[in-house]
């Protein structure tokens, strides 16, 4: 799907008219006449000249100019029921209108506006990915952008939080947020998301954290980032290490740094190619027959959940082993919902010629191996370092 923009200048005063054409603004601000790439113009409801001009010119240029970028979601959804929470279609709202619930921002940003897709994020595919990661890149890359903030639905926002986290080059910040709410419900938490995330990304404090996460006040990095929740508007957490910090009432705190490597400091890109990679589970009575068909199908990896410390029940570890003799790259992971994968731990993984996890869940090891694959990674020995690494 085409990304579908227009610009918006949020300034303080709220002095202008909406246009009748690009996009409407949030609250009382206007949407500028379209311009094309990610220049941003600032509307009045005439030409304005002389002292006032400049000073609104001023004004509007005080703040940072942060692209959002739609992709559908809960934050996006409706439903017939103001007291429904769970029934509702995601992805129907358009960026626009989030922005209108949300008349706060006139005094923290300029908003760009995008819509990058219109999903439920239990559809995110791998195409999607290539078009959003392509788009973030190119807006950094625009002195005429300060930031992106993405929204984006619950289900899958780790992996694509983690995914932009290893392919950004920029340290501009890139903020994603959801909503476990839909839009239309009693109490919806997706507008005080969106108005953190762009405080967030509108931060200097955010400038060199990689991608961050947004989501009920608190501000997470997208590497530890997940969902533990089905319902919880305080869903997300990072086990194991614990937010990055907070934001509340237009303040942004960082209480600890992002250590591993990321965005400019990877060699990862994103192609137009992806190696396939699946999932597959340990669990009681398991057979080897998951294995074996993906094996069949030509996978060139295999994310292994195990149970506990990664460990992997006997029939499918041998059908890994086998995968792994055919050229098949296994990473050894845990379904447990925190801790690490140890080395040599639950399986002899240097006799077996299998990689390791270490923190990282089944999915976000996916999405590094995939990554890893395409850069031309090749072996457990050099498979293993980047996962040590990042």
């Amino acid at each position: 799907m085409a990304a579908r923009s227009a610009s918006l200048t949020i300034a303080a005063m709220n002095t202008s008219t909406p246009s009748s054409s690009g996009a409407q603004g949030a609250g009382s601000a206007a949407a500028a006449s379209p311009a094309s790439g990610s220049q941003s113009a600032t509307s009045a409801a005439s030409p304005a000249s002389g002292p006032q001009s400049a000073a609104i010119s001023a004004a509007a240029h005080a703040f940072p100019r942060i692209a959002v970028l739609a992709t559908g979601g809960t934050i996006a959804g409706t439903a017939t029921d103001a007291a429904n929470t769970s029934g509702y279609q995601a992805g129907v709202v358009g960026v626009e209108r989030l922005l209108e619930a949300v008349p706060a921002l006139s005094s923290v940003a300029q908003i760009q506006p995008e819509q990058i897709a219109s999903i439920d994020s239990k559809d995110m595919a791998l195409a999607l990915w290539t078009t959003l990661a392509q788009r973030v890149n190119a807006l950094l890359a625009s002195d005429d952008i300060d930031g992106v903030v993405i929204t984006h639905g619950t289900d899958t926002l780790e992996e694509t939080a983690y995914l932009l986290h290893l392919t950004v080059k920029s340290i501009k910040p890139v903020v994603l947020t959801a909503a476990m709410r839909p839009s239309s419900a009693l109490s919806a938490d997706g507008p005080l998301n969106l108005l953190n995330a762009v405080t967030v990304a509108a931060s200097e404090a955010a400038h060199g954290q990689g991608v961050l996460v947004a989501f009920n006040n608190r501000i997470h990095s997208a590497r530890d980032v997940v969902k533990t929740s089905t319902y919880a508007v305080d869903a997300f957490q990072s086990p194991e290490v614990g937010a990055l910090g907070w934001v509340q009432d237009g303040r942004v705190e960082f209480q600890r740094k992002v250590v591993r490597p990321h965005t400019v400091d990877t060699e990862f890109v994103i192609g137009a190619k992806w190696p396939n990679v699946e999932i597959v589970v340990s669990y009681a009575g398991v057979s080897r027959i998951g294995v074996d068909a993906l094996v069949a199908a030509g996978v060139r990896g295999i994310v292994v959940a195990g149970t506990g410390n990664g460990s992997i029940h006997a029939s499918v570890q041998q059908a890994l082993a086998d995968a792994v003799s055919q050229g098949v790259v296994v990473v050894r992971s845990s379904r447990v919902g925190s801790g690490h994968v140890m080395r040599n731990g639950a399986a002899s993984d240097d006799a077996l010629g299998f990689v390791t996890a270490g923190s990282l869940n089944p999915y976000k090891a996916r999405v590094l191996l995939m990554l890893a694959l395409a850069a031309g990674g090749t072996g457990p020995v050099a498979l293993q370092k980047a996962f040590d690494k990042y």
